[in-house]
């Protein structure tokens, strides 16, 4: 958790974003920190939207040029709001709830979300790159969820934590707030893969490219059974995903690529229904 220091920050506004073929690449823009202070979250919030819309971006890539990847909520922003008549209480509400939009919108969005991480994910930081769907870091990179340290646990981010990692690593993090590193972090299942920092941006794109050339369709439908078969028991999980495989048949594309498959030639999609 850390305060942004405005006065740094880079030209092109809280998050710059860049299209490279299928790929929307969304950097972080208020160094030194990248902390989610409400204007950070709204930004986040509209560049997301705005990519789900664009029917020529397939996958998402969130990511940072600072060595601070996202330092968590902006605590001198939220520290000045206990000068309100309410001590606060009206703002930490639209701070929470907004994070908790933002958050739900990437694990929502119809289109996969990739963190690429090269350096420190704190706090709501690490709760970030655990709603994302892939996450590739650099060996230099650190995880923490430090708000225990400063009596302020870190609830919020527990949500995508305790979603992503073992019960016992993620209240680790959250009772110690300590950081781990790059290879504890993939330990965990906090992240996938981790790299050289001279290679980050070239694996990223290459798992991004991948995706980019299935079915847009079936990768939509594939992210969304996934993540609502998780929150059902057993027999609920086996009759929805039996239902989406039903449905995901008779598409288009399943005929198209089951055809192709069986006639070994590379399948046309139609990314539709």
């Amino acid at each position: 958790m850390s305060a942004t220091v405005t006065s740094l920050r880079k030209p092109g506004g809280l998050v710059l974003a860049g299209t490279e073929g299928p790929i929307r690449r969304l950097t972080l823009n208020s160094p030194p920190a990248n902390a989610l202070s409400i204007a950070m979250m709204e930004t986040l919030l509209a560049s997301l939207k705005e990519a789900a819309a664009d029917k020529d971006v397939r996958v998402v890539v969130i990511r940072s040029d600072e060595r601070v990847f996202c330092a968590g909520h902006d605590l001198k922003e939220l520290t000045a709001h206990r000068a309100d008549a309410d001590g606060g209480t009206a703002f930490f509400k639209k701070t929470f709830d907004l994070c908790a939009e933002l958050m739900t919108a990437i694990v929502r969005l119809p289109k996969p979300v990739i963190a690429e991480v090269d350096g420190l994910a704190t706090a709501a930081g690490c709760q970030l790159v655990a709603s994302c769907d892939l996450a590739i870091c650099t060996d230099s990179s650190g995880f923490c969820t430090p708000g225990v340290n400063i009596g302020l646990f870190c609830s919020t981010p527990m949500v995508a934590l305790s979603r992503n990692v073992h019960r016992k690593q993620a209240m680790e993090m959250l009772l110690t707030g300590e950081t781990i590193d790059a290879s504890t972090a993939r330990e965990f299942g906090l992240v996938n893969r981790i790299v050289p920092r001279e290679y980050l941006n070239q694996v990223v794109t290459k798992y991004a490219q991948t995706i980019a050339e299935k079915s847009a369709f079936v990768v939509r439908t594939g992210k969304e059974a996934f993540y609502r078969q998780a929150e059902m028991d057993l027999d609920a999980a086996y009759a929805h995903t039996a239902q989406i495989m039903v449905e995901n048949m008779m598409a288009a594309d399943a005929e198209e690529g089951i055809g192709a498959f069986l006639q070994k030639r590379k399948a046309q999609w139609t990314d539709e229904q």
